[in-house]
């Protein structure tokens, strides 16, 4: 019991409370890993906990899976005990095809791992500048899993270093994108305030495959 028990009575594996739990020890070993296609890390969504893992360890009977939250550059990592576990995505989640295969991970201090996902589409050649008042975009949409159509594909600015479909400071979206096609595209700032502020500026690009809860990101580029 000692094992997971402070852990399963909580949200979040790394929030681990002292009230009626002081005969438990804090966990101290991690579990540290990314979600990557072909070895490369898979963009996702960074806030509001949306891409999660779950986490199960056999034999104990509080069999609830734990949530492991993605950050936006695909990396995650997870306080844990010492031991046998089993990590999977989070049935229909992400913007990946739903594989959802158990990956054994044996824990003893530290433990690194990948979690390998067919995604629907990836971005490439993902170019991001800013020139005078505009932030302009371009980049290769290339489909891999096939069988669903894109919704939109989206330029995002921000001026914070998270940026996604929910934390932007502007954002263009752009309809009818074909697989294999180059994208082009900008986002006029100049009646932005953030923007006028002069603060720092940050962008990417994203796309939403139909049907899917999550879109797919291009890692995050500092413009300014």
């Amino acid at each position: 019991m000692k094992k997971l028990f402070n852990m399963l009575l909580l949200p979040a594996i790394v929030a681990v409370s002292s009230c009626g739990l002081d005969n438990y020890d804090a966990p101290e070993s991690k579990i540290l890993g990314r979600v990557v296609y072909n070895g490369e890390p898979v963009g996702v969504r960074g806030t509001g906990e949306a891409v999660q893992l779950q986490l199960y360890q056999d034999g104990y009977e509080l069999g609830s899976p734990i949530p492991v939250y993605v950050a936006q550059d695909g990396s995650f990592e997870a306080l844990v005990f010492d031991g046998e576990y089993k990590l999977v995505t989070r049935d229909n989640n992400g913007p990946w095809v739903n594989d959802r295969d158990t990956t054994v991970v044996n824990v003893k201090g530290t433990a690194n791992v990948d979690i390998e996902v067919t995604p629907f589409y990836t971005l490439s050649n993902v170019q991001l500048s800013l020139s005078g008042n505009t932030a302009n975009a371009s980049f290769q949409v290339n489909e891999v899993a096939g069988g669903r159509d894109i919704e939109y594909v989206m330029i995002l600015v921000g001026k914070t270093s998270f940026v996604d479909d929910v934390s932007y400071t502007a954002r263009v979206d752009i309809n009818e994108v074909a697989a294999g096609s180059t994208v082009t595209g900008s986002i006029d700032l100049a009646n932005n305030a953030d923007f006028q502020s002069g603060k720092a500026l940050y962008a990417r690009v994203g796309l939403r495959p139909v049907g899917k809860d999550q879109a797919i990101y291009s890692q995050v580029v500092k413009l300014r």
